[in-house]
């Protein structure tokens, strides 16, 4: 597979997702609290497990769209770095909040000592950084979500 270079890669950096909106309904809350081994919280307050899927749908995006902007060879290709939480105020079941995400950094990470030697099995990767934030219906901000992944390469992305 041939990359992007590290110059095409990094025209990705301010790419915008369509962005949309996420309601968490009242079941799916429940479901996901049980999965965690919660019980369900008072006052219809959501679990933040939430996040993981509800920023990336709200956005309009999937992990496929994430997968293919990067290039990735396979879902196997990609390692974790981290995800970000920031809660600046509770989450609710039944409240319709606004989504936008987008690509807010990406770095080619190489160590051309190991590449020169063909050592290169996870040694050359591209960074790639995605920001989702939730608003409420009064526009303030509920949550920001950073989340950092790794698109592993051979010895081809240089």
């Amino acid at each position: 597979m041939t990359y992007l270079s590290e110059s095409e890669i990094k025209k990705l950096i301010g790419y915008k997702f369509p962005g949309g909106t996420y309601t968490i309904a009242h079941w799916e809350n429940y479901l996901l609290t049980d999965c965690t081994g919660s019980k369900p919280l008072p006052n219809n307050l959501a679990h933040p497990v939430a996040l993981f899927h509800a920023t990336i749908m709200g956005a309009d995006t999937s992990i496929d769209q994430m997968f293919e902007l990067g290039q990735a060879e396979s879902p196997f290709s990609i390692s974790i770095e981290s995800y970000d939480w920031e809660l600046f105020a509770p989450l609710f079941e039944e409240m319709e909040y606004t989504v936008d995400g987008v690509i807010t950094d990406v770095s080619r990470i190489t160590d051309k000592e190991k590449v020169e030697k063909k050592q290169f099995h996870g040694e050359c990767y591209d960074r790639i950084q995605f920001q989702f934030t939730l608003t409420d219906p009064q526009q303030l901000l509920v949550a920001r979500v950073t989340v950092t992944w790794h698109y592993n390469r051979g010895v081809d992305a240089s």
